[in-house]
């Protein structure tokens, strides 16, 4: 065939809008609909996402809602306009999808609850999370260890914060934790001296690390002006950073008066360099490539008539359903391990963690 011919018959295809080969192989549409861009976190699931969807043979919507809950459900709809699969979803508050997912529904979209359970809808099919209670289990378990509780000391003074009150993830984190601490508190080895305890009180809305600074910053005022404090729980990095920036302010982590122990999760890059500096002491890494693969092949498993591969059928309940789930384990990451965890596994560089 000349050219001239070649030309014609690209024409052709293109009047009659088909698709060229290897597009007409495209399993179909997938939509991510991921909560923000305002934590690194989220930027590598989505990008994870799209990698192994690609991969897969699937075309990739991938959106981010920047924690705007009117932005993800009117992005989600468009997704279902457009003519998505399936959706993975990891919403800002899970309880505000009920609407837009019964429209998912009615078209047949499959829906993958993404790291934070949606709730209060039987729109839901699969979730794919970590063992959230295990990330707050670890978090108190580092506190434990630094402040060698196990061995008897004490008393030490600790506060605690939580997570954001609409992800139900948060709930997880600090009954994982408190299961760890409460018993320590309970005979007084641990104190908490603002006795501000329960995830009404120490919530973080939108896990928001200048929320969490202005709160410590008014937990030392009140509470320890003559008083050290030891340990902070903290369930994510970001409000690690902004607890530790309020602590610098009064005279911790110098040569004097080093940081409290302070908790993490999500070995996000500022953190990592934290712990290696000696400020903040743990984080717990959860490795997002790996649960993008999970979901992805949730999403190849239900598209293909097959049942995706489960670990839990008994823990999450979404106030409608208990959610087929399967559960990645977190892992514990100090200055001790954060070479080989985070770098022997290729999450990062070492030049990035410089």
């Amino acid at each position: 065939m000349n050219r001239r011919k070649v030309l014609i018959a690209s024409l052709i295809i293109g009047a009659l809008g088909l698709a060229p080969l290897a597009q007409a192989q495209n399993k179909g549409l997938v939509g991510v609909s991921m909560p923000t861009k305002s934590s690194a976190r989220w930027i590598s699931d989505g990008e994870s996402m799209v990698k192994y969807l690609k991969e897969a043979g699937y075309a990739a919507d991938l959106q981010f809602a920047e924690d705007d809950i009117p932005n993800q459900l009117a992005q989600v709809e468009n997704l279902v306009t457009k003519g998505a699969k399936v959706l993975i979803i990891a919403a800002i508050d899970g309880s505000t999808l009920s609407d837009v997912l019964k429209k998912a529904a009615d078209k047949g979209v499959k829906v993958i609850s993404y790291d934070r359970m949606i709730t209060k809808t039987p729109n839901v099919d699969y979730y794919a999370t970590f063992d959230n209670f295990a990330v707050g289990v670890l978090q108190a378990s580092s506190l434990e260890s630094a402040l060698k509780l196990k061995e008897g000391k004490g008393p030490y003074n600790i506060e605690l914060f939580g997570g954001s009150p609409d992800d139900t993830n948060a709930y997880f984190f600090y009954d994982g934790a408190m299961s760890v601490l409460k018993p320590y508190i309970d005979k007084g080895k641990l104190v908490v001296r603002s006795k501000q305890m329960g995830m009404d009180k120490i919530g973080t809305l939108r896990w928001d690390g200048a929320v969490a600074q202005a709160r410590m910053d008014n937990l030392l005022s009140a509470f320890y002006g003559k008083e050290k404090i030891h340990a902070v729980l903290s369930p994510y990095d970001g409000l690690s950073i902004g607890i530790l920036s309020s602590l610098k302010g009064v005279g911790y982590c110098t040569a004097q008066q080093p940081c409290p122990y302070v908790s993490g999760q999500d070995a996000e890059v500022p953190s990592v360099k934290s712990i290696i500096r000696n400020e903040q002491y743990s984080t717990v890494f959860k490795d997002t490539r790996q649960l993008a693969k999970v979901a992805v092949n949730m999403v190849d498993a239900v598209l293909s008539g097959k049942k995706p591969e489960i670990n839990d059928t008994k823990t999450y309940n979404n106030g409608v359903k208990i959610l087929p789930s399967y559960l990645l384990k977190p892992i514990l990451v100090d200055k001790t391990n954060y070479k080989d965890v985070l770098v022997g596994s290729g999450y990062y560089t070492e030049a990035q963690l410089k």
